[in-house]
C-alpha cells in the first residue's frame, strides 16, 4: 500500500485512513523527542473557574481536565466532527497537558510514567469510536515518553463538555 504518513495517519489514494503506530523519536529528552516529531508546546492553560491545573502529592502529579490551549476547538464527534478531527484535537490537548506538566515541574524528563488517563469525548449517542479519538493523546505521550507514555486509560463519551470542546483529558503522572 502506497501513501503519505501525515501526523501518524497513513493517507492512501483511496482516501482511506489507516493508523500507523506512534514511534518515539531517538532524542534524549521528551522535549527533544517532541521537537523532532514536529511538535511545539503551547503556553500552559490557565484555570477558567475555581480550581488548579495541577497538584503534586508525593511523587504523583494530578492534572485537571484539559482542553486545548489557546483557541479551543468546538464540536461534537458523530455530529459535526469526524474521528480524524477528534484525534487531532486530542493530540492538541496532549500538548497542552505537557505544557502544564513542564510549567509545574520544570522539565518533562521529571516524568517517570503516566499512571492513569481519563478522556472524555463530546459525542452523539451513536458514536462508538472514542478509543480512536483518544489515541491522538496517547500516541503523543508515547512519542514523548516511550513505554512510560502508555497508561491505563478510559475513553468515555459525554453528551457535552465545557464550552463545547470536543475532547477533555485528565491524568495522573508519576514523577522522578
Amino acid at each position: 500500500m502506497k501513501g503519505l504518513v501525515l501526523g501518524g495517519l497513513l493517507m492512501v489514494a483511496t482516501g482511506a485512513v489507516a493508523q500507523t503506530p506512534p514511534r518515539p523519536a531517538t532524542a534524549e529528552t521528551p522535549e527533544a523527542r517532541l521537537a523532532a516529531a514536529g511538535h511545539v508546546l503551547p503556553e500552559p492553560v490557565k484555570p477558567v473557574a475555581t480550581y488548579v491545573t495541577s497538584a503534586e502529592a508525593g511523587n504523583l502529579l494530578f492534572l485537571s481536565g484539559h482542553g486545548q490551549c489557546g483557541t479551543q476547538a468546538k464540536g461534537q464527534l458523530g455530529a459535526d466532527m469526524d474521528v480524524a478531527a477528534g484525534r487531532a484535537s486530542a493530540e492538541k490537548v496532549g500538548l497542552c497537558m505537557l505544557a502544564t506538566i513542564k510549567a509545574h515541574v520544570g522539565e518533562l524528563s521529571r516524568v517517570r510514567r503516566f499512571v492513569r488517563i481519563l478522556g472524555f469525548v463530546n459525542s452523539t449517542p451513536g458514536f462508538t469510536q472514542h478509543p480512536q479519538v483518544m489515541n491522538g493523546f496517547s500516541d503523543l505521550m508515547v512519542v514523548a515518553f516511550g513505554e512510560g507514555g502508555k497508561a491505563p486509560r478510559s475513553a468515555v463519551g459525554a453528551p457535552s463538555l465545557p464550552m463545547g470542546i470536543p475532547v477533555e483529558v485528565e491524568a495522573v503522572v508519576e514523577l522522578r
